[in-house]
């Protein structure tokens, strides 16, 4: 069965003028046509190619080889492109923008404005994003200590918490109520540190607004690294740190750190297995 709103490798079963159909396999009954401008030169039938489906504006099942910046389940930070009498549209790196629709909101939006949200399948089975339910989503598994410098999104706030923030754009953090001064609200862009790591990997955050130039310095290093192996590292942040001192000569959390600030730039991607250079042919 196609499975819309995920990468996934599929077969050319046959070829038309406007593009290619694929399948799950080669004998499938069930295809999705890639259009011509995404079909990559000299495939031929029987080829596998990885693509993403979604449904276009006359909600038919379509597949693109581009890559999107959210996938179903997971969640990003994205901005609105435009908004419209049923919500806001967002660029996630596809030529058709991504519904937000206005009860998935929760704070108005302008364009121009960003906001995360997870990507979810509505009843008629069309791909749209919310606001709600992300915070069970973020990560609490960061890199970072207490006195740590970083920086991250504010995306909601609770007059009895605080402001919620996702460090990275993906880990699970809170300035509580008596640290939030300076007009801080969701939509800005935060910097500061951490002041309390959790028992169950959530951060306390305290405004402060000392730059980070060891972690540039530490993501440039990571850069130049990838370009001497040709855009692709065999290991993910995950690595143990004898292999990251070794390639790097830092700790892994300082490497954690640097990936990091480089995915949220996408700059790089991260598969299970590598980590991997963004070239600017893949930027939209």
């Amino acid at each position: 069965m196609l499975k819309i709103g995920v990468m996934q490798t599929l077969t050319v079963v046959s070829a038309a003028e406007f593009g290619v159909y694929l399948s799950e396999t080669a004998q499938g009954r069930e295809k999705v046509l890639l259009p011509k401008k995404y079909v990559p030169a000299g495939v031929s039938i029987g080829e596998n190619i990885t693509v993403f489906l979604y449904r276009d504006s006359e909600d038919r099942m379509v597949a693109t080889t581009k890559k999107p910046y959210v996938t179903l389940g997971e969640f990003a930070v994205l901005l609105v492109a435009q908004q419209t009498t049923i919500g806001a549209f967002l660029d996630w790196g596809l030529d058709k923008d991504l519904l937000l629709p206005f009860r998935e909101q929760t704070r108005d939006l302008a364009v121009g404005d960003r906001a995360l949200v997870r990507l979810y399948e509505d009843k008629s089975g069309r791909l749209c994003a919310s606001m709600r339910k992300v915070y069970p989503l973020l990560r609490t598994d960061s890199p970072y200590s207490p006195g740590d410098e970083v920086e991250g999104f504010i995306y909601d706030s609770s007059e009895r918490f605080g402001l919620f923030v996702a460090v990275d754009d993906c880990y699970s953090a809170l300035i509580p109520r008596r640290e939030v001064h300076g007009g801080l609200r969701p939509g800005d862009q935060f910097h500061g540190r951490v002041t309390k790591v959790h028992a169950d990997g959530k951060l306390d955050l305290s405004p402060n607004q000392q730059k980070q130039f060891q972690m540039d310095v530490d993501a440039q290093k990571i850069m130049s690294v990838l370009k001497e192996y040709e855009g692709v590292l065999p290991f993910t942040d995950k690595a143990s740190p004898e292999v990251i001192e070794q390639h790097f000569g830092m700790s892994k959390a300082a490497f954690k750190r640097a990936v990091g600030r480089l995915y949220r730039q996408r700059r790089i991607e991260i598969t299970r297995q590598e980590i991997r250079l963004v070239s600017e042919q893949s930027d939209k």
